[in-house]
């Protein structure tokens, strides 16, 4: 069962909160599902326009407003091999304009977006050189390259785009890049539908490099603040960094700090007119928006991406694991304890037992580990596990972390873990538990039809990872499905040491302390 990012923010729907009870309680019937799917088909409207660009309209008139999800099927994954930060980078350039919007005079802001590249390759060029780098010709350099900026700076308006957006009424502009994806989603009033396909349409077209540099300073600052400066965020990273050796899932999703800070705007372009075609864009807009007179007018604006195949899937396969693996950081903070184990993709028909695992084990205070090692034993605060880590589109991992308590170690939380996935394998789950699982499961995707921005991510979601937005209901057959049998046979068959990795964080004493300990030795 693929597990869609939900975005809790926009308008309940009572027609489809109506769907929702009803399909709630009749799901296990399939004819019954079946039914209550032909009913919600009568509100989506989709097209594929002949550039390629998939656009999906759900019909909802209880306000009049509208949310949106543009789903670009590229992220972090798909950075090209030493430019890992590229599909960020490019996240951060949407919000930069076009070259209508956010210029002053884009014709001689290009003269001088030109001069700004010619300086930095020319900078970076003498920086990176491994013999006969000239400390003064550097210097020179990067002043010229910083005169270059400011020259180009003086074209911008700042923050045209999102204000323009805002004083329309956007709610909730964002976006967000994901190893597997890239999406952007606001809402807005339906009679600003036409003014919103202009600004899309136009990031996704017309994009400019505009005040690149500047959004890569910005991109290493979140890199310190998420990675370099975060203990737990370093630990992650080497462990993702120690279980994948060849898949691209190894890099960090912000990127290597030596590639991020040597990307250039070129680069950027080149990623965009690789991966920002039409045929790996999916638009789905939910709300007050009436198919037959919108689509017309969406066709016109979206029709301008640019056409071109789409990317070719990643096909570096990760080896098979033969011997377990492990890393120790010793830290003065709070020890951490996280292992994980190699698992197939969303599309593997034991997903779904993926998903039961999941929910018995970490969803909620009634789940195994909370029960074991939070509440029986008291040596841990958190402890919880989850599939689809670090990304779902590709192979993937189930991990498991724990985080103790004053006085107790991650030998302890592995430990512990250990005997409740030996359980697992070894005794069937109760009915209890599978039917609680199966009902959180179905209550889960109902949740998603509540607001408009929920559905449409998943709406652009489920048709970009299977070709058809109905898998989001379709799906449930397979939550059904699930056994006590299968659930022992999955945890024997990837819950094994030879698939296993595993990272800690040891806490060091402090320095004054550990001399103390030392006999004060100096």
């Amino acid at each position: 069962m693929y597990s869609p990012r939900s975005i809790d923010r926009g308008f309940a729907c009572t027609i489809f909160a109506s769907l929702a009870a009803l399909l709630f309680f009749i799901a296990p019937l399939p004819s019954a599902r079946a039914q209550d799917l032909k009913s919600f088909e009568q509100h989506i409207t989709t097209k594929v326009l002949p550039n390629g660009l998939t656009i999906i309209i759900c019909y909802r008139p209880e306000a009049p407003v509208f949310s949106y999800s543009t789903f670009v099927d590229a992220g972090d994954v798909d950075d090209p091999s030493g430019d890992s930060g590229l599909a960020h980078m490019f996240e951060h350039l949407a919000f930069k304009g076009t070259t209508q919007i956010g210029t002053k005079d884009y014709a001689a802001e290009k003269v001088a977006l030109d001069k700004v590249e010619e300086a930095n390759n020319a900078y970076e060029a003498e920086y990176l050189k491994q013999v006969g780098r000239d400390p003064k010709k550097i210097e020179e350099l990067h002043q010229a390259f910083l005169k270059a900026q400011a020259e180009a700076e003086k074209f911008v308006i700042p923050n045209q785009f999102t204000e323009v957006a805002e004083q329309n009424g956007a709610h909730g502009l964002n976006a967000e890049t994901g190893l597997d994806d890239t999406r952007y989603f606001w809402s807005m009033p339906e009679n600003r539908l036409e003014l919103w396909a202009w600004l899309e349409s136009g990031r996704l077209a017309d994009v400019v490099p505009r005040e690149f540099y500047k959004e890569r300073d910005v991109v290493m600052e979140e890199r310190r603040m998420r990675v370099d400066s975060d203990p737990v965020g370093r630990l992650v990273e080497q462990f993702v960094a120690t279980a994948y050796e060849t898949h691209p899932y190894h890099r960090p999703d912000i990127g290597w700090p030596s590639e991020v800070s040597q990307i250039n705007a070129t680069e950027a372009m080149a990623f965009h007119r690789k991966y920002y075609v039409a045929s790996n864009i999916v638009v789905a807009i939910v709300g007050d928006i009436d198919a037959a007179t919108a689509m017309p007018m969406l066709e016109k604006y979206f029709g301008r991406v640019p056409a071109g195949p789409k990317p070719e899937d990643i096909t570096s396969v990760e080896p098979t694991q033969t011997a377990e693996k492990s890393i120790v950081v010793h830290e003065q903070t709070q020890p951490f304890f996280v292992e994980g184990y190699h698992r197939p993709s969303y599309h593997d028909p034991d997903d779904a037992v993926y998903d039961a695992i999941s929910d018995i084990m970490s969803n909620g205070r009634v789940s195994r580990l909370y029960r074991s090692l939070v509440e029986q034993q008291q040596i841990a605060a958190v402890a919880e596990g989850f599939s689809g880590f670090p990304g779902q589109k590709y192979p993937n991992l189930f991990a498991f972390y724990a985080i103790p308590v004053p006085g107790h170690t991650p030998t302890e939380m592995r430990d512990a873990i250990h005997k409740e996935i030996e359980k697992l394998k070894t005794t069937d789950v109760s009915d209890a538990e599978l039917q609680m699982y199966k009902t959180r499961a179905r209550a889960d995707v109902l949740r998603g039809l509540a607001d408009n921005e929920g559905l449409a991510s998943s709406l652009a979601e489920y048709q970009t990872r299977y070709g058809d937005w109905r898998e989001l209901f379709l799906q449930l057959k397979d939550v059904d499905a699930v056994t006590k049998a299968d659930i022992r046979r999955v945890a024997n068959k990837v819950f094994v040491a030879t698939n296993r990795t595993t990272a800690e964080i040891d806490t060091d004493a402090p320095p004054a302390e550990a001399s103390q300990a030392n006999g004060g030795a100096q």
